[in-house]
């Protein structure tokens, strides 16, 4: 069980802020195509047995993507810029 759920709604926008392709972010995460359409596709948190979502949320997340808010709440996401979150020191 993941510690902070992403939304189906928070990974169609990742994907989209990062200018991805279901294709290539399949390939980047080594998750099936079907897969990701199947929960962005889905309303609300996508079910997940196998952790792929923490392995979602961890690369969206190294990319400069945070994720905001809650499914009760108003999820969203902030992309922040050069990758880094403020006050975040640059990568040697």
């Amino acid at each position: 069980m993941q510690a902070q759920s992403i939304t189906a709604a928070q990974l169609r926008a990742a994907r989209g802020a990062l200018k991805l392709s279901v294709r290539e972010l399949a390939e980047r995460v080594g998750i099936g195509s079907a897969t990701i359409v199947r929960y962005e596709a889905s309303e609300g948190v996508p079910k997940s047995r196998k952790g792929h979502l923490d392995v979602l949320r961890s690369y969206f997340e190294q990319a400069g993507i945070e994720f905001i808010g809650t499914a009760d709440e108003g999820p969203g996401i902030r992309l922040w810029k050069d990758g880094r979150r403020s006050g975040e020191d640059a990568a040697p």
